[in-house]
Parts: C-alpha cells; sequence; structure tokens
C-alpha cells in the first residue's frame, strides 16, 4: 500500500462518516426514521441498499472457496435462491408496504394474538436480533480479518476495529438513513473494485484462452487430485468426486427457495430485504426495489468473483495454507489483491472490501436493532416511555452496541464461511411454507410458526449430531418433511385467531385469495396470471443473463448469445405483464410512527 492506496481508502472513510453526521438529526426524529426512513425511500435506492447489504467481505470470499470446492456449479447453493427472491416480488411486497410495521417481527402482533404471538414475537426478536445477527456479522468479521491479515498484516482485532470505528459511528448516528444513502456509493465502489480485480487476474494468468490448461496443473484442496478443467468449469453438477451430489443440488432447485430462511432470501419476503420494502414510498417503489436487487445480485455480480476465483486457484492451487496448516482456498483472493493489482487500485480495491463489510454490518446493526427495540423493548419493557420518540431513539442507539457486541462475541468461533451459510439454511429448513400461507390463508395462527421453528431446529441440529456424514441436500429433505408434518398438526389441533383479529388485518393489508373469502367475501382476486407472468418472465431474465454472461465469458459463446436473447424475451415479457393493473401504485396513507 502507497500513499496514493491510502489516500483513496481515507477519502473514503471520510465520506461515509460525513454521510452519518449529515443524516443525524433526520434519523434521530422518530422510530419510524431510525429505522425506515420515515418510508419515503425511491426504489432505486432501496433497491440499490439491498444489493450493497449482501455484497459483504465474506461474499468473494466464500465464492472462492465454493468454486474451489464443488466446481462453479456449487454456487447453486445461492443461485437457486432466486425464484423465491422474485416470488416475494410480485407477490409479496405491496402486502409488506400496506402492512406499514416497522420490522416484518412487528407483523406478528398485526397478524396473531395472545400469549402465544406474544412469546413468538419476543424469541424472534432475540432469535433474529441476536443469536441469527451474530452469526452473520461473525462471518462477516472473520472473512475481513482474513482479507486485512492477508493483504496489511494486521492482527484480527485491528483489523476488525478500523472498519467497525466508522460503520458503528455513522449507523448510531443516522439510522436506516445513513445506511442506504452509504449503501448507494458502497455499490458502486465494490463492483468498480471487483471487477478491476478479476481484470488484472486474468492478465495475469495469460488471458481467459490461457485459464484451462492453468487449472488443470493445480490440486482439488481437500481431495488433492488435479482438476479437469471441463468439470470445474461446468455450469452443472457433473460426476466428479468433488462436485455437487444430487440428492444437494435437487434440495437447490426444488426445495430451498420456498422451504428455507435465509437472511436475505427469506420465503415470502423478510429481514432487511422487507426493512427496506417498509421503507419506499409506495407499494410499487417496493416491488421495484426488490426486482432491481435481484437482477443485480444474481445477474451482474457473480462472475468477477468466480472469475477471480478461478484465477486464484490456477496461480496458487494449494499453497495457501490456514491456520489449521490446511490449504484454505479462501485465502486465495486476498492473495491476489497483493500479487496482481497495481497501486491505486490496491487502495480503491481496499477500500471496497471496506466498503462491502460496512455496508452489511451497518444494516445488520440496524436490522439487528431494530428487533430489540420494535420487537422486545417497547412492547414488553419501555412501559409509558414506549410512545416518547426521544427515549426511543436512545433505545436504538444503544441496542445497537448490545447486537455489535454479540457479533464480536461469535466472531473467533467462525472458520468457514461457506459451512455457516448451509449450517443456516438446514436449521431454517421447513419454515418457509408458513411464512408463506400466513399472508393467504387464514387459517395459519401463531402456533403454526412456533412448531414450525422448533421442529426445524430439532430436526437439522439431530440430523447433523446422528448422522454428521448424510449430504446437505438429505439433511434438508428429511428437516422439510417431519418440520411440514409437525406444523400442519399443530395448526389443526390449535384455534384458529379470533376473527376480528383476522378482520383487522384484512382492513389493513387486504390480502388477495380465496383463503380470506371466509371473512372477507369481497376480498380482491389473486391475479394468478398476470403474477405468475411476471415471476417466470423475470427469472428468464435474470438466469438468462446470468448463464448468457457466464458463456461468453468461459463457455460456448452461441450459447451465451442464444441465452441472453432468451433473457431479452423474458424483460419485454416482464414490462407487458407489470402494466397490469394488479401492480399498479397506491398512494399510501399517512404513518402515524413517521
Amino acid at each position: 500500500m502507497t500513499t496514493l492506496d491510502w489516500t483513496i481508502v481515507g477519502a473514503y472513510f471520510a465520506i461515509t462518516l460525513g454521510i452519518g453526521v449529515a443524516l443525524s438529526k433526520r434519523a434521530g426524529s422518530s422510530l419510524a426514521d431510525f429505522f425506515v426512513s420515515g418510508r419515503s425511500l425511491p426504489w432505486w435506492l432501496a433497491g440499490t441498499s439491498m444489493v450493497a447489504t449482501t455484497f459483504a467481505a465474506d461474499t468473494p470470499l466464500a465464492v472462492t472457496a465454493i468454486v474451489a470446492k464443488e466446481g462453479i456449479a456449487g454456487n447453486w447453493v445461492w443461485w437457486a435462491l432466486l425464484p423465491g427472491g422474485l416470488a416475494t416480488v410480485f407477490f409479496f411486497a405491496a402486502l409488506w408496504r400496506r402492512a406499514k410495521v416497522v420490522t416484518d417481527v412487528e407483523f406478528i402482533a398485526l397478524r396473531y394474538s395472545g400469549t402465544p404471538a406474544n412469546a413468538l414475537r419476543g424469541f424472534r426478536a432475540v432469535y433474529l436480533g441476536v443469536l441469527m445477527n451474530g452469526i452473520i456479522m461473525g462471518w462477516v468479521n472473520a472473512a475481513m480479518s482474513r482479507i486485512l491479515q492477508v493483504t496489511l498484516d494486521l492482527d484480527q482485532f485491528t483489523a476488525i476495529a478500523i472498519c467497525l470505528g466508522v460503520t458503528v459511528a455513522y449507523a448510531t448516528l443516522s439510522g436506516l438513513w445513513g445506511v442506504v444513502a452509504a449503501d448507494f456509493i458502497q455499490f458502486f465502489i465494490g463492483m468498480t473494485g471487483t471487477i478491476a480485480l478479476a481484470w488484472f487476474a486474468v492478465e495475469k494468468v495469460g488471458g481467459l484462452a490461457a485459464l484451462p490448461e492453468r487449472l488443470a496443473k493445480a490440486q482439488h484442496p481437500v481431495k488433492g487430485e488435479f482438476y479437469d478443467p471441463d468439470q470445474l468449469l461446468s455450469f452443472l453438477p457433473n460426476d466428479a468426486a468433488w462436485s455437487v451430489p444430487l440428492w444437494t443440488f435437487s434440495a437447490y432447485l426444488f426445495v430451498n427457495w420456498w422451504a428455507s430462511w435465509y437472511p436475505s432470501a427469506e420465503p415470502g419476503g423478510g429481514g432487511y430485504i422487507a426493512q427496506r420494502m417498509f421503507a419506499c414510498k409506495n407499494e410499487r417503489h417496493a416491488m421495484l426495489a426488490g426486482l432491481w436487487f435481484n437482477f443485480a445480485n444474481f445477474a451482474l455480480r457473480p462472475w468477477p468473483w468466480i472469475v477471480a476465483g478461478l484465477c486464484g486457484i490456477a496461480l496458487y492451487s494449494n499453497t495457501l495454507l490456514g491456520n489449521d496448516g490446511k490449504p484454505d482456498p479462501q485465502l486465495n483472493y486476498a492473495q491476489l489483491i497483493n500479487d496482481v493489482l497495481p497501486h491505486g487500485w490496491k487502495g480503491l480495491l481496499m477500500a471496497a472490501f471496506a466498503a462491502a463489510y460496512m455496508s452489511t454490518m451497518s444494516t445488520q446493526l440496524n436490522w439487528g436493532a431494530s428487533y430489540l427495540v420494535n420487537d422486545l423493548w417497547r412492547p414488553f419493557l419501555a412501559g409509558e416511555r414506549a410512545d416518547d420518540d426521544r427515549a426511543t431513539v436512545l433505545a436504538s442507539r444503544i441496542m445497537t452496541l448490545v447486537v455489535l457486541g454479540v457479533g464480536l462475541m461469535i466472531t473467533p468461533f467462525i472458520t468457514s464461511i461457506e459451512v455457516a451459510w448451509k449450517f443456516l439454511m438446514a436449521m431454517g429448513a421447513g419454515t418457509g411454507l408458513v411464512l408463506i400461507l400466513r399472508w393467504y390463508w387464514w387459517r395459519i395462527n401463531a402456533w403454526s410458526e412456533i412448531s414450525s421453528m422448533i421442529a426445524a431446529l430439532v430436526t437439522s441440529v439431530s440430523l447433523m449430531i446422528f448422522f454428521p456424514d448424510l449430504v446437505y441436500g438429505l439433511t434438508v429433505f428429511c428437516t422439510v418433511s417431519v418440520t411440514t408434518v409437525v406444523w400442519l398438526v399443530a395448526t389443526m389441533m390449535t384455534k384458529p385467531e379470533p376473527d376480528h383479529v383476522l378482520k383487522s388485518f384484512c382492513d389493513r393489508v387486504r390480502p388477495p385469495g380465496p383463503g380470506w373469502r371466509r371473512l372477507t367475501p369481497g376480498s380482491e382476486s389473486l391475479h394468478l396470471g398476470p403474477r405468475l407472468l411476471a415471476w417466470a418472465s423475470s427469472v428468464t431474465l435474470v438466469y438468462g443473463v446470468l448463464f448468457g454472461l457466464g458463456h461468453l465469458l468461459l463457455g460456448t459463446r452461441s450459447t451465451g448469445w442464444m441465452l441472453l436473447g432468451a433473457a431479452t424475451a423474458g424483460g419485454v415479457l416482464l414490462a407487458v405483464s407489470l402494466r397490469h393493473p394488479c401492480f399498479a401504485a397506491e398512494e399510501p396513507e399517512p404513518d402515524q410512527d413517521a
């Protein structure tokens, strides 16, 4: 790192901190301003914030490790989540915006009632805001510390403290206002930096044409065998001993996207994706924000990471060792920064990683604190102070620091990012169908969610303990099957929610479809045809661009152009389908919290 590199990094930190200070007064006005930006975000800002948040420091490292261990096809672990993300766009975004809640956990108080609802709301506030949020922040911290250890030779705690100090400052001062404003800048810095690294890495290898020959001389980090480049570069699982097993691939394609809870890919929407939808100007802006997020996340971002990961395999093979003395392919990405980037570009990429890290951490801090304040402190602990804006904003800033402390405590225990990804997905397997049906079927009650969470957790953990060698796909299928039976039985054996609670929910959200006809005979149509057309055409658009670009880079060019043609057709159909009245924007009613 030269003076030029450090100047670029310093300028980035100064701009980010300035954003936090500039927006601190606006965020301190109310709970809605601190956590949902006064419900006034345009779609392009909310959607870009979603994209920036999911581009953490851990993501390129995890993708690099996945490619080294399972080939390009291993990325189906997250590619396959696209259909669920787009279902949220067309079936749930408008409903989330109409709900006018501050967090997705607050939805529980709107949809259910009584002691089970209170218990579920308080539990999920702690479960998501502390435990799950802490695990996510732990792996993000671990990834950033590895990058800085390799590139700057810093110890773990110094490495984390550098970025975390500024992140905490602007997230605590400015709430979601500062988070989304910084995210907008961070997205473009991150994309520019990762594309530049892939470009220079390809030059170092000798060009894309020379890549297969270099890959054939590299060894698998676990099996030790030399790669077959065709198998490594295949977009689908193959017969290599290290490729994705059929059961696992089947779980990715047919189950995970609708059945498994995972941050940023919750069935029916949730977490910080739903938070950005709450913050949008109206229903249409919420829908377009989700659409832009899914396109950028799945179609635009993967290939710079994957190409750089392949170059890392070609250049380093198994020469980079982790703390356990074994080959650690995650380190390939960080080593590329040292070896292939010229000065100036190195500073930009370090700023890009700082941006990726800070974007995710600021969101996790704000999102986690929103649960603890809105769904634990206000309804159960605050008493008379619950409606005091000053006390609420102060509590929000304190809870931000509490969430930070939990993440720091978990960080040392995270050793493998991709394993942590799969662990969270397996733990949430089977809960997705409840999260979907609660919007469209009156019979779902609080016990449905409670039983599904308990069954998913007990089943997945039991399988991991007693059948440690069971492939991931079979774990998912077993967990989903058991969980579905459990929550269906629990639902039918317990009383439904009272009619007055369900009618109040219908009055605010106006859920469409036949599942509500018993309570609201005039319930609006689901408009299933236009929604399915929009969903299918958008899936075609995004997958067409994803694999079209992939083939142009690493596969057959004719196939790449055909896939991009299919993507164009999908885009045209999507534009036509979005003209249907069911996707029209409605003027939102004033928000009492804003």
